[in-house]
């Protein structure tokens, strides 16, 4: 089944090679430092092509964001996060999706920033509304109202100045049933247990069967086709990011890397299907209820920094 991308991204692995062109020692650093290559870069990339040489697939300097590129992630990011916590302040029964994406546009815009989503690949609306079953895409409508025990995922994205963030929360509606909160509780957890995972100079792997384990652990399971993605330059970069990996697999995590977590997990069986009518919603083939939290990380020297929450 091929899905379109819109706040999450599904696409098969390529493998990265580290081989950039020798750089003198005594040269200015890639990364925009200031400090000569030997004093700044060296190790760190000789350590990449040591691990490339035994097989690894590891980043290119293309994915390793430089201060500078990681201030202007930040920036974006105050933005993205504030959106959320205003969709937040004001979601409740009775409301429709079109009202929680005008507050996602009206807020991004107000404060300066460009809605992702909008636009994106076709995609018509500012923010994903993804309600109980729904995995992920859900487009907002004036049609679909918010009602006493629903759970709602909204995923939203945003640009500033060229640089890009991503979050995703959960919402209760009212008393929900103790399956959903269940569910929500522990799609949070999983996410919680990524970050913990994430540290440099192992692989992503690693962070993803941590999670899914979790998952697993509580009667739940993770959507195979749909995962994290690099983001911080663009919308949607490299790695690709599973949730159902092995340790060991997938792309070294390096100081530099920018991410998301957002595993998307289900009540019930793990298979999905996409909305032959807008060619964008996912769905749980069984009906059962979805949930997704996301947060964008950097990995630093000795762990990760959570960009979005």
């Amino acid at each position: 089944m091929e899905i379109r991308p819109a706040c999450s991204l599904w696409k098969g692995r390529r493998l990265i090679r580290f081989s950039e062109k020798k750089i003198d020692r005594n040269a200015p650093c890639w990364c925009g430092s200031g400090k000569k290559y030997k004093n700044c870069h060296e190790a760190f990339d000789e350590k990449l092509r040591a691990y490339e040489l035994e097989g690894a697939e590891v980043p290119d300097r293309s994915l390793i964001k430089t201060p500078a590129q990681v201030e202007g992630i930040r920036e974006s990011a105050k933005i993205n996060i504030a959106v959320l916590d205003e969709v937040g302040e004001k979601i409740h029964a009775g409301m429709t999706t079109q009202e929680i994406d005008d507050i996602v546009y009206n807020t991004t815009v107000k404060m300066g920033g460009i809605p992702a989503d909008l636009h994106y690949e076709g995609y018509p609306k500012s923010v994903c509304t993804s309600i109980n079953e729904q995995v992920c895409h859900g487009i907002p409508s004036d049609k679909v109202i918010l009602k006493e025990g629903d759970i709602i995922n909204v995923d939203c994205s945003t640009i500033l100045n060229g640089f890009f963030s991503d979050s995703s929360r959960m919402y209760c509606i009212g008393e929900v049933s103790e399956e959903k909160k269940k569910l929500v509780r522990v799609t949070k957890e999983c996410v919680e247990i990524g970050i913990k995972a994430t540290k440099p100079w192992t692989f992503m792997g690693d962070m993803g069967n941590a999670v899914h384990q979790h998952a697993l652990e509580n009667g739940f399971t993770v959507v195979k086709e749909i995962g994290g993605h690099g983001c911080g330059l663009e919308f949607h970069e490299d790695p690709y990011v599973s949730y159902v990996s092995a340790p060991g697999t997938g792309m070294l995590m390096v100081p530099g890397l920018c991410f998301t977590i957002e595993p998307m997990v289900n009540a019930g069986t793990d298979e999905i299907y996409q909305d032959e009518g807008d060619g964008w919603g996912i769905y749980t083939q069984d009906g059962k209820p979805s949930a997704q939290w996301e947060v964008q990380v950097l990995v630093t020297e000795d762990g990760c920094e959570v960009i979005t929450y």
